[in-house]
């Protein structure tokens, strides 16, 4: 502990500064053991919130003197009790805890308490080290009493040692320090981390270091500077409680003159020098203070840092500082007028800020202070005398920031000014303060400040405050009135500091606020009635007693904002009526206004979609809503007291239409109300009429709420709501409906929450309610309250205008409830109102109103009836004034509008009428009204016309009477429909004319009378031409649903098909035969072979359902021939291989109905089931593919059940429509008839025999008019008979022909692969074409010297493609199988003399002719190699060998023989796929290969050695006993003049290894011998037989013997270690994998391996970070080979488990681990180790030149102290030095980071 006392420096101050405070009596002497809690508050004003700040504890240097350190008397020996922390996170070590060890406390270095300090030595002794006047650091004598109780030891060796030790750490700092001008910053970090790392192992030498260093270096420029103060701040932050008194004066008195070097301000350099010095005073306070207050001297302006210092401590240490304030204020105080540049300024108001904050936290805090007796009276005249010169020379200044930093300083330092004081300054500083306001946009700081004033006046009670009110107000208004940035958090703060203010002023002057306030709310700025609002917010929360009898005169002020249509206004007033609902404002008068507007917020409409985002401050309509709602709702349930304002009176605003979007949150709080009055008074009717009369009634409320429930998803969800309401008003609407309401409107309800707005059909939903409502009428069956229900009912008709879906509901409640009223003159009036009120211009109301006649026609027909009469023959049509005045002066376009709706009513008459009163109205009363209009051309009209007349015809039908009922207007209204169809355009359908027109005609097709021919053909047509013809619909187009630009909508259009097969079943039903089925094939024929596929597809579709309709209604009584069945047939059967599945599918069913047809007119029953018919049915599974190969099969299979069952007479009329096939547009089906006709035609070849050669021609000619692949197929059977008989002639003029071959000479060809035995002799004759040639010519060019040139020859290149072609048939294969390997090898050895050689200049157009042509055959490579090479794969694919080609396709192989440069490896992989998939052929093939070895080819050497070779690593070759003469044979080319030969040859033996292991053992020592002979190539430039070779015995090694290997190991081992860091990745990942593997042989020769791993581990493990990820896992695979023959448990079981090739490595973490294992098991090598790092800190990698200085500390990190002496130092460091200097950051990263370490070895 340090021994001065705040007594001391008092009396310093005291001393040095004449005039100053003197001591303070006590100051110092308290026992500092309080445990006191916190005071809140700040002394004189509790409950401000302002006192101490929570956890901010420091128990200052000076709390406890020296003698009181020790135990006391009665306190229980020398235990000392801890102060509770005052500030979180600032735990601090007080210094009077009591001496520690080696700290001096009772060396004699303790003052006597008051005692001046020593004084500096005269001859320049420095101060830090009073012992050694006049030393300097670094030479003997110079070591602290802290230091030298560390490192002393006996005799003159321990301080040799330790000055060893000090020289060392001095150049590691000093190398560190010196890098600190590195420009990088991640450099510059890393060199701080390293002086901090050198910091925490030897903190005192370090800070010692730093200081020797800056002032040595003392031009160091100051960026440099600031990194080694930052590294001392942290140092010292970290061992402040070691830190030895002697270090500490060395670093105060280094920072302090850091600080104050320059005069002027450096900020950054000065800045961590004056954090050094607070740092250093969290403990040695008084120290600090000595050395900066001989800078802080009177009279003399001090440096601005010196106050920053201040400020700070006073910040960081309140006990420690508060104590020194007194004086420092004394000697500050003159200075202020001598300050002339701003920043002096500034940081004086700075330190006087926080020295103000720091006095009221000590007061606040005395229980817990050093000083008890310290008062914020001790400070009054010295702040007040700072305060006169801050506000009358500084606040005036025209620098901004030195203003604000100015009004800061005041607002904290008027807490501490005297009241009279500060009483008598008011009326100069409130107004000084309000003026900067003008001057500044940054305003938080004066409105803090402001806060603060305001405060501190109110504690005093000032009176000036009075005066002052107006202005404050004023100024502060508008700050509120400003908006807030959310993205700039200070304008937040001041409006929340202004809000403050107004709070303190509403306290003290209620009315004079209210008084300036509410007449703002009648502002025609929105920003100052916004303002104004959350003033009036806040002060009613915040100041409730004061505003309570205030309460109507706010509540009357309130009226203009309760207009007000803006959003923030209206957002501002909602949040002002919560805070009012809170403090009982609404129980006022006046409240309900308040009520109403917060319901017409709840019911604003919803934004339109805006294109730009609106501005984030604006609220949305949205959100006005949203906050208004969440408040009814929150005042209805939470706030008890407003139950009986809101009750009945939201009652109120369920009916007006005007709060529709408000129901659901009304609803809600009613129903939450209601629940509350049930529980306070029963079931009785909740609605007290008798108290107010402006309640909706029964029928109101009622309509209202079943009417909202009819779209229970919209707004919210208000279905549920209005229901549950309705449900608890039961009561009150009628007492008869408890019963039946409490049964039905729950389940209701339930219904509404099962479903979604999606699941839920509006249709059913309609109807369960107007269920509710029947069941409802019939309880009450009072006709007085019917008749007051639908008045009411009509009454609020006209308010759902703009509500279609809720109006037309409405209309149809009314037309229920009609029907129950009695009172037909009532009925009458109501529908006569109807037809006059109605909104004829929406056309969503039509249905409504036609809806609302139709129902009330169940009861009241002939009054129905008669008011639409009435309205048909009034006037209304007529542009004069007609029968009723609302109809004046109409257009034709509104009047087509009123005849639809009036068309409407009459269908809906008609639908819903009686069903025994129709038939006589219909025709006079209702189709003579509806006919009249049938000329128009309005759509809207012509729609509602035809939907009529459906309804009609369908309600017609309906009628128990209609059997004998002939309806004569049946032709003119078919005629009609007919016209509405063909008046639609061709090529789009937008509306549903179509559909409901064939509706309408299915209905009246089944009237009587029957239709005559000509109608009935021109209906058929015209319904067919408007559906059939339409363009297909693009999916892309419809998808949105919408249609968009699509022709029509896939929904419409499925209707529409719908109502057309409708419509022709019920024409054909009306006539049942052959003729009348004929008839409707007739029609139906053109489009079934129609070109386009959606026509065909639509009138298969239609054809397949007709048929099934005539079977399933065909009822045969006498047996009759079916006579176009042949026709028909030959219609539907090509059909069946049609391009669109679903016409195949239909077509099929087609055969099949027609086929049972035919056996129904046999005779046969119509359940009789065919057995060969049946299995029709069965074969429509293979069309369900588009394979064409099942398709015809199927189409045979078809053909021969048409074969069977056709009577014979109809044959060759269904053999000639299937010729007339062949021509159909669609190819499929011209095919389809091919293969049916073939299947006919095989029963008959005698027949056809002396016509083979015109179907040949024939066939020919088909093959050149459709290129079809089944089409050449069926005329192929054909060619192999011919060439069956002409095989010579056939195969010579084939060969003769032009290449390349055309699709139909390849379609010959594979046809001669129909028969083994002829195509075996075809196959042996082209391999003789092959071989009987040379396959390539040397160019001219190349004769003459030029550049070679190879141009193969035609006759071996026309055999290879008709080879390719047989070999394509799958009917080849039993001949390919016969001749493997001829072809394989023959074929083989082709691919290798193509490689590379080019077409004869003849073909080589035709090559780029056929390349560019689409068709497959034509379009195959002519390039003689690509020709091989697809020859060799179709000759494997059908030999059997599918697998082999697969394998070789899927790993590239095919296009790997095709490059000239990989050539070998593509036969690799052959040779490894046949020895896989095809092992048995290898026998016959080896021993053809095996001669080619000596080819004069250069190409077929390769070729034969690279498969050989890769023969070798399977067993197959074993097994088939062919090992050791293919090794015999890669043996013999060691010596190839080629040099891939000879390296192949190597891989072939090293390949044994993995195809005969054990067979490696019986030939080591050859194969060895062959391996080191590969490494000592010496015609291997590029070392590539040498990698070769590396390879190839890392394979063998694992099965060779042991003894053979030893005697090689050392010269393998040092013949490869140079590849370790080699420039080629290859070299560096095999011989290190080599070196892995030979760690398995170092048993018998341990010593001498064992020296060979020491001398390649560095080089491992920094080839973990090698760039190549291959050579990566190579080290990997090496270090745990190496692991178990280190001696090293640790290390081992560190290679295994984190060396592991799935497992990412940290390296950083890795390398540190392993370095600790390394140097406890091998602190020996440690220099070793460190020399072998120094190599590669010139190694070309980045990674590796980073890794090795990180090698090295990671080292020294672990090493023992005893086996540190074994790195020569001077060395490493002047190395690492070196590469400090590197270009690469990263490694100089590193390089900082060792050094840092490497005081570990010192």
């Amino acid at each position: 502990m340090e021994g001065g006392t705040c007594v001391r420096a008092h009396a310093q101050i005291g001393c040095r500064h004449a005039g100053g405070a003197g001591p303070q009596k006590g100051a110092g002497l308290g026992n500092g053991s309080g445990g006191v809690d916190t005071r809140k508050g700040r002394g004189q004003n509790p409950g401000k919130g302002r006192g101490l700040r929570k956890g901010r504890g420091q128990d200052p240097e000076a709390a406890v003197p020296q003698e009181r350190a020790g135990p006391k008397p009665g306190r229980g020996g020398a235990k000392t009790r801890k102060r509770p922390c005052l500030r979180k996170g600032r735990d601090r070590n007080p210094e009077g805890a009591g001496p520690r060890p080696g700290s001096g406390a009772g060396s004699g270095e303790g003052r006597v308490p008051g005692a001046p300090p020593p004084p500096f030595s005269a001859d320049g002794g420095d101060p830090r080290n009073p012992a050694t006047p006049g030393a300097v650091r670094g030479k003997p004598g110079t070591i602290g009493t802290a230091g030298a109780q560390r490192w002393a030891s006996p005799g003159l060796g321990g301080l040799r040692t330790r000055s060893i030790m000090e020289a060392r750490t001095r150049r590691l700092a000093t190398t560190l320090m010196d890098a600190t001008t590195d420009k990088e910053p991640l450099v510059q970090e890393q060199i701080y981390n390293a002086l901090c790392y050198l910091g925490e192992a030897e903190p005192e030498e370090i800070l010692h270091c730093c200081d020797e260093y800056l002032r040595q270096h003392d031009k160091l420029a100051y960026p440099h500077r600031v990194i080694i103060l930052k590294a001392m701040e942290t140092v010292v932050k970290n061992n402040i409680s070691s830190l030895d008194k002697s270090t500490a004066k060395v670093v105060i008195f280094l920072a302090s003159n850091e600080m104050t070097k320059s005069k002027e301000v450096v900020w950054e350099w000065q800045q961590a020098a004056s954090n050094v010095l607070v740092a250093v005073g969290q403990r040695f306070i008084n120290k600090v203070m000595e050395e900066v207050l001989t800078k802080f001297q009177p009279g003399i302006l001090p440096h601005y840092f010196v106050m920053q210092t201040f400020s700070n401590l006073a910040v960081s240490n309140v006990f420690g500082m508060v104590p020194f304030l007194n004086s420092i204020l004394g000697t500050m105080l003159p200075m202020l007028g001598m300050a002339k540049q701003d920043h002096m300024k500034s940081v004086f108001c700075y330190a006087l800020q926080h020295f103000s904050e720091s006095i009221q936290e000590y007061v606040a805090n005395l229980d817990q202070a050093p000083d008890p007796t310290v008062r914020k009276d001790t400070f009054c005249n010295e702040i007040f005398s700072a305060y006169e010169v801050l506000f009358n020379s500084w606040l005036q200044h025209r620098e901004p920031k030195l203003r604000l930093a100015v009004v800061e300083a005041l607002g904290a330092m008027s807490y501490l000014m005297p009241g009279e004081k500060l009483e008598e300054q008011l009326p100069k500083l409130i107004p000084a303060v309000l003026s900067l306001y003008k001057k500044h946009t940054e305003t938080f700081y004066i409105s803090k400040s402001l806060c603060q004033i305001l405060e501190a006046s109110v504690d005093i009670g000032s009176r000036s405050l009075d005066v002052q009110l107006d202005a404050l107000m004023g100024t502060l208004h508008p700050q509120i009135c400003a908006p807030s940035d959310p993205a700039v958090p200070l304008t937040i703060k001041n409006h929340t500091e202004v809000l403050r203010c107004f709070t303190v002023l509403a306290c003290s002057f209620p009315d004079r606020v209210l008084t300036f306030l509410l007449p703002k709310l009648e502002s025609s700025s929105e920003r100052t009635r916004v303002g104004t609002l959350l003033i009036m917010r806040q002060i009613i929360n915040s100041a409730p007693s004061q505003m309570e009898i205030k309460k109507p005169f706010i509540l009357s002020s309130m009226k203009l904002p309760l207009q007000d249509s803006n959003n923030k206004v209206r957002r501002a007033v909602v949040q002002v009526i919560s805070a009012m609902a809170h403090h009982g404002y609404l129980e006022q008068p006046g409240g309900e206004a308040m009520l109403e507007f917060l319901v017409r917020q709840c019911a604003l409409p919803s934004d339109a979609p805006q294109k730009q985002l609106p501005d984030a401050d604006d609220p949305t309509s949205d959100s006005v809503r949203s906050i208004s709602v969440n408040t009814l709702l929150l005042l209805s349930t939470t706030v008890d007291r407003m139950n009986n304002v809101l009750w009945p009176y939201l009652l109120e605003f369920v009916t007006p239409v005007q709060f529709t979007n408000a129901l659901t949150p009304i609803c809600k709080s009613l129903m939450h109300l209601s629940v509350k009055k049930r529980e306070e008074g029963g079931n009785t009717s909740l609605i007290p009429y008798d108290l107010n009369g402006n309640l909706p009634s029964p029928h109101a409320l009622t309509t209202r709420l079943l009417v909202v429930s009819s779209r229970p998803y919209t707004g919210d969800g208000r279905g549920a709501a209005a229901l549950r309401l309705l449900h608890a008003l039961c009561c009150s609407v009628h007492p008869a409906l408890e019963q039946l309401w409490s049964k039905r409107v729950p389940l209701l309800v339930e219904r509404i929450e099962e479903n979604t707005e999606k699941s839920l059909h509006p249709e059913e939903w309609e109807e369960e309610l107007l269920l509710l409502l029947q069941e409802t009428l019939a309880a009450i069956s009072d006709n007085a309250w019917i008749c007051h229900f639908v008045t009411e009912m009509c009454r609020q008709l006209n308010g759902y205008n703009g509500f279609p879906a809720e109006k037309n509901f409405l209309y149809k409640c009314i037309g229920t409830t009609l029907g129950a009223c009695v009172s037909k003159e009532l009925v009458q009036k109501q529908l006569q109102e109807l037809l006059e009120t109605a909104r004829y211009n929406e056309e969503a109301e039509w249905e409504g109103l036609a809806s609302c006649f139709g129902m009330c026609a169940i009861n009241h027909l002939e009054e129905t009836l008669a008011k639409l009469e009435d309205f048909v023959r009034s006037d209304v049509f007529k542009k004069s004034v007609g029968l009723f005045s609302i109809f004046k002066d109409r257009s034709d376009h509104e009047v087509e509008k009123i005849k639809s709706a009036l068309i409407l009513c009459y269908g809906f008459v008609a639908a819903h009428a009686p069903r025994e009163l129709l038939l006589s109205r219909v025709e006079a009363d209702i189709l003579r009204n509806i006919s009249q209009y049938f000329s128009t051309k309005d759509l809207t009209l012509k729609l509602c016309l035809i939907r009529s007349v459906a309804m009609v015809s369908r309600a017609v039908r309906g009628s128990t009477k209609c059997t004998d009922f002939a309806l004569g207007r049946k032709a003119e209204l078919v005629a009609q429909m007919v016209e509405f169809i063909k008046a639609e355009p061709l090529d789009s359908m937008r509306t549903p004319v179509r559909q409901w027109a064939m509706v309408t005609c299915t209905h009246l097709v089944l009237l009587e009378p029957q239709l005559n021919d000509p109608d009935r053909t021109e209906l058929t047509d015209a319904c067919l031409a408007g559906v059939l013809a339409l363009p297909p619909l693009d999916p892309l187009c419809d998808r949105d649903g919408d249609g968009g630009d699509a022709p029509y909508s896939e929904e419409l259009f499925a209707d529409t098909f719908g109502a057309l097969q409708e419509l022709l079943r019920t024409l054909l039903q009306r006539s049942l035969t052959p003729h009348g089925l004929q008839d409707m094939f007739a029609h139906l024929g053109p489009w079934i072979k129609s070109s386009k596929q959606h026509e065909r597809q639509r009138a298969v579709e239609l054809s397949a359902a007709l048929l099934d309709f005539y079977l399933g209604r065909l009822n045969v009584s006498t047996v009759v021939p079916f006579y176009n069945l042949g026709v028909l047939i030959a219609l539907f059967s090509p059909r069946c291989s049609d391009s669109v599945g679903s016409v195949r599918q239909r077509a099929v069913d087609c055969v099949y109905s027609l086929l049972y047809i035919q056996l129904c007119y046999e005779g046969f029953a119509r359940d009789h089931r065919d057995e060969m018919v049946e299995g029709l049915k069965a074969l429509k599974r293979g069309l369900e593919e588009p394979d064409f190969t099942v398709l015809f099969r199927t189409c045979t299979n078809i053909a021969m059940v048409i074969g069977k069952r056709v009577p014979p007479d109809q044959l060759m009329s269904l053999l000639l429509a299937m010729f007339e096939g062949l021509a159909d547009p669609d190819k499929n089906c011209s095919r389809a008839a091919t293969v049916m006709i073939n299947a006919l035609l095989k029963e008959r070849g005698a027949v056809l025999q002396d016509k083979v050669p015109d179907i040949m021609s024939i066939i020919h000619s088909k093959l050149q008019e459709v290129d079809e692949e089944h089409v050449r197929k069926a005329a192929q059977q054909t060619v192999y008979i011919l060439a069956a008989q002409h095989t010579g002639v056939v195969v010579s003029s084939l060969l003769g022909s032009t290449l390349p071959f055309d699709s139909h000479t390849c379609a010959m060809w594979r046809a001669l692969a129909a028969e083994p035995g002829l195509t075996a002799q075809i196959l042996e004759q082209l391999l003789e074409k092959v071989t009987g040639d040379v396959p390539y010519k040397e160019s001219r060019a190349f004769l003459l010297g030029g550049s070679s040139e190879r141009v193969a020859t035609p006759l071996p290149m026309a055999a290879t493609c008709a080879l390719h072609e047989i070999m394509s048939a799958p009917e080849s294969g039993p001949a390919v199988l016969g001749l493997y390997a001829p072809l394989f090898v023959t074929l083989l050895l082709r691919v290798s003399c193509t490689v590379g050689v080019q077409l004869p200049k003849s073909l080589q157009g035709r090559e780029r002719k056929s390349s560019s042509s689409s068709n497959a055959a034509t379009s195959r490579s002519l390039q003689p190699c690509s020709c091989a090479v697809q020859t060799l794969r179709a000759m494997l694919a059908r030999g059997g060998s599918e697998a082999v080609a697969a394998a070789v396709g899927s790993a590239g192989g095919w296009e790997l023989m095709e490059n000239p440069e990989r050539h070998h490896e593509g036969i690799a992989v052959l040779a490894g796929s046949m020895a896989r998939h095809a092992g048995p052929r290898l026998p016959l093939i080896v021993k053809s290969l095996i001669p080619t070895l000596s080819s004069a080819f250069d190409s077929q050497r390769v070729t034969a050695t690279a498969f050989l070779a890769e023969l070798l690593s399977s067993n197959v070759v074993n097994d088939l006993m062919l090992l050791e003469g293919v090794m015999d044979s890669m043996t013999g080319r060691q010596k190839d003049p080629c040099l891939l030969v000879r390296v192949l040859a190597l891989r072939g033996l090293g390949n044994i290894a993995v195809g005969a292991p054990e067979k490696v053992h019986k030939h080591g020592a050859k194969l060895l011998a062959s391996m080191v002979n590969g490494m000592d190539d010496r015609d291997d430039p590029n070392n590539l037989v040498a990698l070769e070779a590396m390879t190839s015995l890392s394979k063998l090694l694992e099965h060779l013997e042991e003894r053979d290997v030893q005697a090689m190991l050392l010269h393998i081992a040092i013949r490869i270690r140079p590849f370790f860091d080699s420039e080629q990745p290859d070299l560096r990942r095999s011989s290190i994998v080599l070196f892995g593997n030979l760690t398995k042989f170092s048993e018998g020769d341990c010593e001498a391996f064992f020296e060979q791993i020491l001398n390649g581990l560095v080089t491992l493990l920094l080839h973990l970070q090698d760039p190549k990820p291959e050579v990566v896992r190579a080290c990997k695979f090496a270090l745990r080979m190496c692991g178990p023959n280190m001696g090293c448990e640790g290390l081992c079981d560190m290679f295994l488990n984190h060396l592991r090739e799935d497992r990412s490595l940290h390296y950083g973490e890795f390398m540190n681990n392993v370095c600790k294992h390394l140097m406890q098991s091998y602190p020996e090598m440690l220099n070793r180790l460190v020399l072998t790092n120094l190599f590669y800190f010139k190694s070309t990698w980045v990674d590796i030149r980073a890794a090795a200085p990180m090698f090295i500390g990671f080292l020294v990190l672990h090493v023992g102290e005893d086996h540190c002496h074994q790195v020569d130092l001077e060395q490493l460091i002047s190395a690492l030095n070196l590469l400090l200097k590197d270009p690469v950051p990263a490694v100089r990263m590193k390089v900082a980071e060792t050094l840092g370490r490497l005081v570990r070895i010192l």
